[in-house]
């Protein structure tokens, strides 16, 4: 069986009344659409997942498409400011 993940295309990652961070996902199966899903993260974990993907990301150059949280400007809101400071210190922890 050959699976593939992906985000739909136009989804938005979004939040969830109760504070949740919501990830919409696309399972296709042998190439053809199976599903669209979402992953539903608490905040915690959409922080731990926030800062693996920036450790896997570390070495390789910031695309011109990149948002805010890749490059050395300020962060656009509150979340993004606390995220910030979760992969900073996740990274001098390394």
């Amino acid at each position: 069986m050959s699976w593939k993940i992906e985000r739909p295309p136009g989804s938005r990652v979004r939040r969830t009344d109760d504070g949740r961070v919501v990830l919409p996902l696309r399972l296709s199966r042998k190439g053809e659409h199976a599903t669209d899903t979402e992953l539903v993260l608490s905040l915690v974990d959409a922080e731990h997942l926030h800062a693996a993907l920036c450790r896997a990301l570390d070495g390789h150059p910031v695309p011109p498409s990149a948002p805010d949280c890749r490059t050395d400007g300020a962060p656009a809101d509150a979340l993004s400011a606390k995220l910030t400071a979760v992969n900073r210190r996740s990274r001098e922890a390394l």
